[in-house]
């Protein structure tokens, strides 16, 4: 073992079961730099240690987890990602890391998941297009998790093989943003749904093309895919984990694998982030994969309305009008509004499905990003139970969400002089006029809607989110689908 990782809180405790073990081990190490002031005083601040004793790892690595009162979920993922991370620059191969169970209102397993989960995602690096050696430092290959309790050691393997699956399809969701717009087209998002359909015989999967689209009547969704000569793919992945008579929860993921603005155009700047505008439809298929692998007794469907939004002589125009899958006719203030035109067709489709629930996710509104920054999603719906299970999710998995109210005042401002509804508002509470457009096309089925237009990218470094793609929802929405399952 080239390493162990010992987390230690402000108060200079070492956290670790065996923490009088690895002390005697390093004659003394543990003690000694507890009362020195290099010790690691600040939040994530790490430091390794030496040992000269043959019984005693190569290094031993310290992260600080805060004040002790204060060690939540969050603080054990951003903990541990930071101490591998570190590990990694050391090229430490192998190592493991210690645990403590007493941490107020988190659980044993909890605390495992957590550790794992932060040990992996933060190990995150998009590496495919890199050819210098320089960047190229080999990933820890193996960590090991000590567990002296051999009563619940096979429930923590079982937990811990839940969490490394669930990790997994983080990281196939953030590969996905992170290909490049030539490499991520709808055509190639759409094979990866088939990928993910050949794993598991409970997975079935369907690529419609744009005659089959415009046969459905899906003109929302193909007035903005007219402007590429990408051809659109609406995607259907179906999840039979439950008898075919229990409901489905929908699962609706925005699929723009490029969104330059069409004709409303984007600034220059930051352009080619919008390869990240499919982070909706990445949560999606990350999240039908990870319940797939899970073998979860639930049904689930998800729908991704694939293409890109680009400029050109046969794109849609301002002022345009176009009759959706559902009947409703929506006027185009504004071709950068294109994701709700996706959506709307894809959320009216899902209502065929008679679902026990609707959830879409979606990068959706710039003024979302405005409002909560880079760490929040944005949510909003028309059950309040189905919220309430949606909050939860995002608390236990630290993939936060606050409520912005469906006021239907604000109905006013996406009225339209020439049909049924225009397709923005205008600024003034652009992320609540895009939820209430949405909100049209789910008739009375609960639903709830996720605008992480300000999460799905990050533009820096958090503990166990690297810089890009976050790969958002995929963690969260798999922690709420497992709510529907009977206890």
């Amino acid at each position: 073992m080239e390493a162990v990782v010992i987390p230690c809180t402000r108060q200079r405790r070492f956290l670790s079961t065996w923490s009088e073990e690895w002390d005697r081990l390093s004659n003394g190490m543990l003690s000694k730099i507890a009362n020195f002031s290099d010790f690691p005083e600040k939040l994530y601040e790490t430091r390794v240690l030496y040992p000269t004793s043959d019984e005693a790892p190569y290094r031993i690595i310290l992260v600080n987890m805060g004040k002790e009162e204060e060690i939540d979920r969050e603080k054990i993922r951003g903990a541990f990602s930071r101490a591998l991370q570190f590990a990694r620059n050391l090229k430490v191969k192998s190592a493991q890391i210690e645990l403590s169970y007493d941490y107020k209102g988190v659980s044993k397993e909890e605390v495992m998941q957590c550790a794992v989960e932060g040990a992996i995602l933060g190990h995150y690096r998009f590496l495919p297009y890199k050819t210098s050696e320089d960047e190229l430092t080999p990933d820890v290959q193996e960590i090991t998790i000590g567990e002296p309790d051999k009563a619940s050691y096979e429930k923590m393997k079982r937990r811990l093989r839940e969490t490394l699956t669930i990790c997994e399809s983080v990281i196939f969701a953030r590969d996905l943003i992170s290909a490049p717009g030539n490499e991520m087209t709808p055509t190639i998002l759409a094979e990866k749904a088939k990928e993910i359909a050949k794993r598991s015989e409970r997975v079935k999967c369907r690529v419609l093309d744009r005659a089959e689209i415009r046969k459905l009547g899906m003109n929302a969704f193909l007035g903005v895919a007219q402007g590429s000569h990408e051809p659109p793919k609406f995607i259907i992945l179906e999840y039979q984990g439950a008898k075919k008579s229990q409901p489905p929860i929908v699962l609706v993921g925005k699929g723009l694998t490029f969104d330059s603005g069409g004709i409303s155009l984007k600034p220059a700047e930051k352009m080619e982030e919008m390869k990240s505008d499919m982070s909706g439809a990445a949560a999606v298929l990350g999240a039908i994969r990870a319940i797939a692998d899970l073998k979860l007794p639930v049904n689930c469907v998800g729908l991704i309305a694939a293409t890109e939004n680009l400029p050109g002589g046969s794109a849609l125009k301002p002022g345009d009008i176009l009759k959706s899958y559902s009947g409703k006719t929506i006027e185009v203030i504004n071709t950068d509004a294109e994701g709700r035109l996706t959506l709307a067709d894809a959320l009216s489709y899902g209502t065929t499905y008679e679902p026990a629930a609707i959830v879409d996710i979606a990068t959706l509104t710039g003024a979302c990003i405005v409002a909560l920054g880079e760490q929040l999603i944005g949510l909003m719906g028309n059950d309040e139970e189905l919220k309430t299970k949606v909050k939860n999710a995002g608390e236990e998995t630290g993939e936060f969400v606050w409520e912005l109210p469906l006021w239907e005042h604000y109905e006013e401002l996406i009225k339209s002089d020439v049909a049924d509804i225009k397709n923005t508002g205008g600024r003034p509470a652009g992320t609540i006029t895009a939820g209430l457009f949405l909100q049209k096309f789910v008739k009375n089925y609960p639903w709830v809607h996720l605008d992480i237009a300000g999460s799905a990218w990050q533009t820096k470094d958090r503990p166990y989110i690297p810089k890009g793609a976050a790969g958002i929802g995929v963690r969260l929405l798999v922690r709420f689908i497992r709510k529907f399952i009977p206890q």
